[in-house]
């Protein structure tokens, strides 16, 4: 029990103090970053350059970014958010206008990132140079997510964890439907 309520507390610290950043970069750059995101239209448009400049290892890399991403959404946003209900951090905590903008579901887990981390992590197997672009938009949405007051680190580490496992699950797949009908 002292455990969780030290997790707790430290997550809570470090929201403040990440909400409380005051950067000029930061005041620049991590509201377009999230304005991108919404919707995944930043990984959407990745995916449409991949696969147009990619050759046959960027379509390649854009399916498995955009499948990665629709079962993290699905994952996230379909069954975590209705599972777990938390409150998102107290806009007291947010000394800064991007309060008013957040959702009005679940924080737990950040829907933004799992799409996020998916979607890079996927593309890293076909086109590791193109997962590397895209890493940094992928952290930048993670920092901007608890930046805004939307949501808690944790709430970030789980939509990232989330991510991971519908990149391995979309990944393993193909093996995994292939195997039971005896195809090569």
């Amino acid at each position: 029990m002292r455990i969780l309520m030290a997790m707790r507390d430290g997550d809570h610290r470090l929201t403040r103090r990440m909400a409380a950043w005051d950067s000029d970069w930061a005041r620049r750059l991590l509201p377009p970053v999230e304005e991108a995101a919404e919707h995944t239209k930043l990984w959407w448009a990745a995916a449409v350059a991949m696969a147009a400049g990619g050759g046959w290892k960027g379509r390649k890399a854009a399916a498995a970014g955009i499948m990665s991403m629709a079962a993290a959404e699905l994952l996230s946003n379909g069954v975590a958010k209705q599972v777990v209900e938390r409150r998102r951090p107290p806009k007291e905590w947010i000394p800064h206008d991007d309060v008013e903008d957040r959702p009005d579901s679940s924080s737990f887990p950040s829907g933004h990132t799992a799409a996020a981390v998916a979607f890079t992590a996927a593309v890293a197997p076909s086109w590791p140079w193109a997962a590397a672009v895209c890493a940094v938009p992928t952290a930048l949405v993670a920092i901007e997510r608890v930046h805004s007051g939307a949501h808690y680190p944790s709430d970030v580490a789980a939509g990232a964890a989330i991510g991971l496992t519908a990149a391995a699950l979309v990944r393993t797949a193909p093996r995994i439907l292939i195997r039971p009908w005896g195809w090569p």
